[in-house]
């Protein structure tokens, strides 16, 4: 009997607990074991502010400064210092595209040399192993870290779909920005000349298991 009545007590705490006192109003927070990051010490964007003495939430830029990818036409630097592009024109070196099809080959914008192509190479190889083989592989061949986790539908880049004949380099390009499948979007973290980057240094992988297949 004593069982039972203990049972009864812990069942009624538990409806209790998971159903409350409804129609009721407190005037304190309730107790969360996971706040979950609820409460932050944050601006929120087109909201007003106390913080302020104009009690605008939003702030324009500081003075003689300017977002990224507003820069005056024609001009790549802020104050002398390089800055990235992630996008936003139009042709073939922002978009992978000419006209309505994917092109194929390094942008003009590039500039390469022997000397250029070499370095853009190997910016490339440091920006694969950032952002892509975790999935694809350091070789290239979809058998990344997670791969082992059951994450379906990576790359393998020596496969003869992926090749260039049938994966022009511009639909590369459009994939990098704008994700495909489990892929995710990586346009707004990798600017546009470390994706073509990472594009030659995909086809320079794909060349060197082709010559070595040769060779065998």
């Amino acid at each position: 009997m004593r069982y039972f009545f203990l049972t009864y007590a812990l069942i009624a705490l538990l409806v209790v607990g998971i159903f409350g006192l409804r129609g009721q109003k407190f005037d304190k927070p309730p107790v969360r074991i996971f706040p979950d990051m609820d409460e932050q010490d944050k601006l929120r964007a087109q909201k007003p502010d106390a913080f302020f003495a104009d009690g605008h939430g939003a702030r324009l830029p500081v003075t003689q400064t300017q977002p990224r990818g507003f820069n005056a036409a024609g001009e790549k630097s802020i104050g002398g210092i390089s800055e990235y592009e992630f996008g936003g024109q139009t042709g073939y070196y922002y978009t992978g595209h000419v006209g309505d099809y994917f092109g194929t080959g390094m942008p003009e914008e590039l500039k390469l040399t022997q000397e250029t192509a070499e370095a853009l190479i190997h910016r490339g190889k440091e920006r694969y192993g950032i952002y892509c083989a975790v999935c694809h592989g350091k070789a290239g061949d979809g058998q990344g870290i997670t791969s082992n986790y059951g994450v379906p539908g990576i790359a393998n880049f020596h496969l003869e779909n992926f090749k260039s004949a049938a994966y022009p380099d511009g639909r590369m390009f459009e994939t990098i920005t704008n994700g495909k499948g489990m892929m995710g979007a990586y346009g707004y973290s990798i600017p546009v000349e470390d994706r073509w980057a990472i594009i030659s240094y995909v086809r320079t992988l794909q060349a060197a298991k082709d010559a070595q297949a040769k060779a065998n």
